[in-house]
């Protein structure tokens, strides 16, 4: 069983900065991939990036490339997600999600566990 728990969400203006990190706990804890979704209020939930486990290698929503930056650290079971020049259309809650088989990373139903989320706000 895998537990995932975002942090460091909250209230930023417009064109400022936050960064969400995601800890991830298990007795067997080897994803294939993370990744960070959103869901505004009344919106299907949505992909906004992904980082392969072992590889590194990472994908972004079209949108997000160039402002946001997500990383993992292996050795410490937690995957960040930078974001730069928010914008008031990111306000959303922030899910964090494993994978442990491989799949379309930009998929909600390739992840099998996630967490709880994290509240970001971006005022204008």
């Amino acid at each position: 069983q895998v537990q995932l728990v975002e942090s460091g969400g909250g209230l930023v203006q417009a064109g400022g900065s936050l960064r969400l990190s995601c800890a991830a706990s298990g007795r067997t804890f080897s994803p294939v991939a993370i990744a960070w979704f959103r869901q505004a209020p009344g919106k299907e939930r949505e992909f906004v990036a992904a980082i392969t486990w072992r590889g590194g290698n990472t994908y972004y929503a079209d949108a997000k490339k160039g402002r946001f930056t997500i990383s993992r650290d292996n050795a410490n079971n937690t995957i960040d997600l930078q974001m730069n020049s928010l914008k008031p259309e990111n306000t959303s809650v922030y899910y964090c999600a494993a994978a442990r088989r491989p799949g379309i990373l930009q998929v909600r139903g390739t992840y099998d566990s996630w967490g709880q989320g994290t509240q970001v706000t971006v005022s204008s």
